[in-house]
């Protein structure tokens, strides 16, 4: 065998090998890259529910497009994906525990979620109203400037001065209800909430938030949930 055809088999050989090589790395990547959430399927799930797998109808809790109007279940409408997707998966472990939301969790998929949360965040959310004129001065003050003696910073800093929140950071608050933010403040007071799921792309909130939350009184929390459902 000359030199000349070892030559021209090595070649083929290191080609082959080449191409092999390449449509692997092709292929692994296609396999890792996640799929895309579906807002589509995201709607059909949140407005009928999925019965085969015991998954209620999202929108007999939370309301049409996520603007719920029962004041203990959050208004969802407008709220960022990665936010969404995090406290679904909380729900499933130990972190944050909701007798209904865990049973529902627990049976959805991570796509489900990822769909869900994708359909809730195009959705446009109703505005809420202050109903307190007594004290809203008072949650606006610390919204905006915090309480400087007890090292409170202002809730606009994290949440925006209109309480959008920030993507994949920090949630987005405005609108939402009295009852629901004043539970979760005192939640995160008490120790009975603490996010604790670790989603990429997610911030981890709760030990800051816990901080803040028990540096503050009673009033002084429904005196801000109070602000906030008036922010649009």
């Amino acid at each position: 065998m000359n030199r000349a055809f070892l030559s021209f088999t090595k070649s083929i050989s290191v080609a082959v090998l080449a191409v092999s090589s390449f449509a692997s790395s092709v292929y692994a990547n296609e396999v890792a890259k996640p799929a895309k959430a579906d807002a589509s399927k995201g709607e059909a799930l949140y407005t009928n529910g999925d019965a085969a797998r015991g998954i209620t109808a999202c929108v007999s809790c939370h309301g049409a497009a996520g603007n719920s109007t029962i004041a203990a279940n959050p208004k969802l409408s407008a709220q960022h994906e990665v936010y969404l997707v995090k406290q679904l998966t909380d729900f499933t472990g130990d972190t944050r525990k909701n007798a209904i939301m865990t049973t529902f969790a627990k049976a959805m998929t991570a796509d489900d979620m990822k769909n869900v949360a994708a359909y809730l965040s195009t959705q446009k959310s109703k505005p809420g109203t202050a109903k307190n004129k007594d004290i809203v001065e008072l949650g606006k003050q610390i919204y905006r400037g915090g309480i400087a003696e007890k090292n409170v910073p202002a809730c606009a800093g994290c949440h925006s001065p209109n309480g959008a929140g920030i993507p994949a950071q920090f949630p987005r608050i405005a609108g939402q209800h009295q009852d629901y933010t004043i539970a979760q403040l005192t939640g995160f007071q008490n120790g009975s909430r603490k996010d604790g799921a670790k989603i990429t792309g997610a911030r981890q909130n709760s030990a800051q938030m816990m901080t803040i939350a028990k540096k503050m009184s009673e009033d002084e929390i429904k005196a801000v949930a109070d602000y906030v459902a008036g922010l649009k």
